[in-house]
């Protein structure tokens, strides 16, 4: 897992020129709206898109969890049907509920089912490479969609972004990769984050999704529970939460994602509601973005999350990489047909 961590920076940089050489020809006049199917590593970066295209595209970006589609999908929706392995079986489902739909499909896979049903379909797909944990391949899955969607004439070329994203990232890897150096933020936050229950807040509109992702990483990678929210909804019902169990709170370690262009009454709401924890909570940590386009400062908060978890899982002496229960889950669930 270090070593893909490591080198997320190369994928990202190869996903991008998977995108730019992709051919997806679709006829979108009519598009309505935008439909990513996908579970976990795939739907992730599905989030990321609607997360990021909130303010760029002019039709709705909605994500799909499930093995069919909300009423709404038709022949005026594009569902971009996402699978890493091309065998999950709720995206295998959720696809064939899209042909009976009459949607616009196209797909971003390994290979797998998915493929299979492209090429039948004679549906357009780009094709990833396979064999990594599909949490390790968020770029692949992100980048090549985020380029697709450009050239389907939804949003406005992001090249420049892209270009910052990429430079950052290399940069973010040789600092955290050091891990002797007495400023290697990862780990020293790792450390804070030993023995406690993570808890991770940040604001909703842009870092839903990072914040979704900080615990999905820390619970494969670490084998740690992590749980979170985000503003302004906790301060409508999480907070009073902070109040019984005392014992319990002084084991929570909570961290709090943060932005330049947050919200101003949410960085107020932020501000406020760590006067109201600090004393009840073991401590807080607060993480700020680095870069200057969105996409570069989400994909900073999103890579400090890979290595947090890579080096809270060596504290925690477990192996980063295997997800024995997932596995074990899929196998009973194969069981019955």
């Amino acid at each position: 897992m270090r070593n893909l961590i490591l080198t997320f920076p190369s994928q990202a940089t190869e996903a991008v020129s998977i995108g730019n050489a992709a051919t997806i020809k679709l006829k979108t006049a009519k598009i309505q709206n935008i439909v990513i199917t996908g579970l976990g590593g795939s739907a992730i970066g599905g989030d990321l898109l609607r997360a990021y295209l909130a303010d760029k595209c002019a039709v709705p970006v909605i994500v799909n969890r499930h093995y069919y589609f909300p009423d709404y999908v038709g022949k005026n929706t594009l569902v971009i049907v996402s699978s890493y392995s091309g065998n999950t079986e709720e995206t295998v489902a959720a696809y064939k509920d899209a042909v009976k739909r009459k949607a616009m499909i196209f797909c971003i896979t390994s290979g797998g089912e998915v493929e299979k049903m492209a090429k039948k379909h004679k549906h357009p797909y780009i094709k990833i490479p396979g064999g990594l944990p599909p949490r390790a391949a968020l770029g692949y899955s992100f980048f090549p969609t985020l380029i697709a969607l450009s050239k389907l004439g939804f949003i406005k070329d992001q090249k420049k972004e892209i270009k910052e994203t990429l430079v950052l990232l290399q940069s973010l890897s040789a600092r955290y990769a050091d891990h002797d150096a007495a400023g290697n933020q990862a780990l020293n936050l790792a450390k804070t984050l030993h023995g406690k229950l993570p808890l991770i807040y940040s604001g909703a509109d842009k870092f839903d999704t990072v914040n979704t992702r900080w615990r999905g990483q820390i619970t494969e990678n670490a084998k740690t529970l992590a749980f979170g929210h985000v503003f302004p909804e906790l301060n409508h019902n999480e907070i009073v939460g902070w109040e019984v169990l005392t014992g319990l709170m002084k084991q929570i370690h909570v961290v709090i994602l943060r932005d330049k262009e947050d919200y101003k009454r949410i960085q107020l709401r932020m501000e406020v509601s760590k006067g109201i924890i600090a004393p009840l909570a073991d401590s807080i940590t607060e993480v700020y973005t680095e870069g200057k386009s969105l996409l570069a400062r989400t994909f900073s908060l999103l890579y400090l999350a890979d290595w947090v978890s890579f080096y809270l899982a060596m504290l925690n002496g477990v192996d980063p990489s295997p997800v024995k229960k997932i596995d074990f889950l899929k196998e009973e669930l194969g069981k019955v047909k």
